[in-house]
């Protein structure tokens, strides 16, 4: 049976066009393992559709007449915009008529919808976005990304435990190990709530604790799970995607200070291209929101195509996966 992908169509800076063109392709390579839903407004998503010259199979759209502005209150817009196609969308999954709700739309109206629709999944605080960070030895995962900057020491808690079954249901790392990120690895570093949740997560069952990781070491693989309050995964996720683009300019500097033949720049620039590209968020996609009683993914407003293309083939692995029973049994056997 094809896993059906709720797409919110007018999310993002380049919707509907980019959001259809990437569901199109993502059609196109998965065939009938998938079917997706286009949320928004009828007609131009019709109108982008027709652009792409696919004959629509696998494609249905669903009308929602509203769009939630990235400028909006998301508090307001989700009371008041029940015909949005996040509200939609939300709704589709909640209905069980999509198996995944995605957006590239308002994250806090996203949020928001998946909190007021789905609903929290039992025992969590705070649902939590992660983050895919790219190191020497594939992805690590960090949890918080940016939806909770303000946490107590319980919530990193919870963002370790929803990470770590995450990391073991999704990417299929069977006992993955958790790092606190820190200033420092000694246990009574940090500020008093890193502190706190030190001591609660060295005792903390069904998690492979490894104790405070720094910074330097993120990038070299020091855990699979990192957690962290949402203010300061937030900043290493854009650090991130800002060193990859400056590593790019100084290399170019350097190949021109040097006056290095055009061949061997062309060769060295495709190196350096292939190092970094996967600090590029269209090559991710996106990321799941966890803690909600659904599968819900959010995108970065920017998305274009190839991220609506990568996020659609996630939004299959994260159906596939049963995250939410998953984490809920988790939470369920840690409370025992």
């Amino acid at each position: 049976m094809a896993i059906r992908i709720a797409l919110d169509a007018m999310g993002g800076d380049f919707a509907p066009e980019k959001a259809v063109l990437g569901a199109v392709n993502a059609r196109r390579q998965l065939g009938n393992k998938v079917e997706i839903l286009l949320v928004g407004q009828q007609a131009a998503v019709a109108t982008a559709l027709e652009a792409t010259g696919y004959d629509g199979a696998g494609l249905y759209i669903i009308d929602a007449p509203e769009v939630i502005e990235m400028g909006e209150s998301p508090a307001v817009a989700v009371k008041t915009k029940p015909g949005s196609s996040i509200h939609v969308g939300a709704g589709l999954h909640k209905a069980g008529k999509a198996d995944v709700f995605i957006s590239a739309g308002n994250t806090g109206a996203v949020l928001g919808a998946s909190l007021f629709i789905l609903g929290r999944l039992p025992g969590v605080m705070r649902p939590s976005v992660i983050g895919y960070y790219p190191t020497t030895q594939g992805w690590c995962i960090i949890v918080d990304a940016g939806t909770n900057v303000d946490c107590k020491p319980e919530h990193l808690v919870q963002f370790a435990q929803m990470g770590a079954v995450f990391v073991q249901k999704v990417m299929k790392i069977e006992a993955p190990t958790v790092g606190l990120m820190n200033i420092g690895e000694e246990p009574g570093k940090g500020n008093e709530l890193v502190k706190a949740a030190y001591e609660m997560l060295k005792t903390q069952k069904g998690i492979r604790f490894l104790g405070n990781i720094e910074g330097r070491d993120l990038l070299h693989h020091a855990a699979d799970v990192v957690v962290t309050d949402g203010f300061v995964g937030n900043v290493m996720l854009k650090l991130g995607e800002g060193i990859a683009t400056a590593i790019r300019e100084m290399a170019e500097a350097e190949m021109i200070a040097r006056n290095l033949p055009g061949e061997e720049q062309r060769h060295i620039d495709q190196v350096v291209r292939g190092a970094i590209r996967r600090f590029d968020y269209q090559e991710v996609g996106g990321a799941p929101l966890l803690g909600v009683n659904g599968n819900v993914l959010i995108m970065h407003g920017s998305s274009k195509e190839m991220a609506f293309e990568q996020i659609i083939y996630r939004g299959v692995e994260l159906a596939e996966s049963k995250l939410p029973q998953a984490i809920a049994e988790a939470f369920a056997a840690s409370s025992v």
